[in-house]
């Protein structure tokens, strides 16, 4: 919502990934870092084959040492299963190098790299939804694969039946 105070937070589209009564976790999925996935995965050890313009994500301010892909199409070798979990369907995630180093060798169609993440401890979230600071829509794997970083937050919002211009700061459940 437009009155989010927190500038990590403001305009961005976050895919909730995991949600239980003790902590949330997410991925912010419309910032983009400059550094390319050919460098990153060069830093790792590895090489990038996929485009070579191709930038990794901020996933969020926590740890920003870490790493996730999200992907669309499921594996399938000997790492399936070991670091790679379906958040919804079409959309995958992957937390483990061995994976990662597949990932980078033979690059899927839908693929995004992510460094950092989103995080929330007991009741944060909901309180946050509670005060009015959150829209929620849907995850889909054309919101999260299908819009550019500059055009992601306003096509989400305009997805929704919503005017982004008309928003306005108010508490409650959106």
């Amino acid at each position: 919502m437009p009155q989010m105070q927190d500038p990590n937070f403001s305009r961005t589209v976050v895919l909730l990934v995991e949600h239980d009564s003790e902590s949330s976790f997410g991925l912010v999925l419309n910032r983009e870092v400059d550094l390319s996935l050919a460098d990153l995965f060069s830093n790792l050890g590895c090489e990038w084959h996929g485009p070579q313009d191709e930038r990794a994500a901020w996933g969020g301010p926590v740890s920003l040492d870490s790493g996730w892909m999200l992907f669309g199409d499921l594996l399938s070798g000997p790492v399936e299963g070991e670091g790679v979990s379906t958040v919804v369907g079409g959309v995958n995630l992957a937390s483990s190098m061995d994976v990662f180093q597949l990932l980078a060798e033979s690059p899927p169609q839908d693929v995004r790299f992510f460094l950092g993440y989103a995080g929330w401890g007991r009741g944060q979230l909901e309180f946050e939804i509670e005060q009015g600071a959150w829209l929620s829509a849907e995850a889909t794997p054309e919101i999260v694969f299908g819009f550019s970083a500059d055009e992601m937050w306003e096509g989400v919002v305009r997805g929704l039946g919503i005017d982004p211009g008309s928003l306005v700061a108010t508490s409650g459940v959106h």
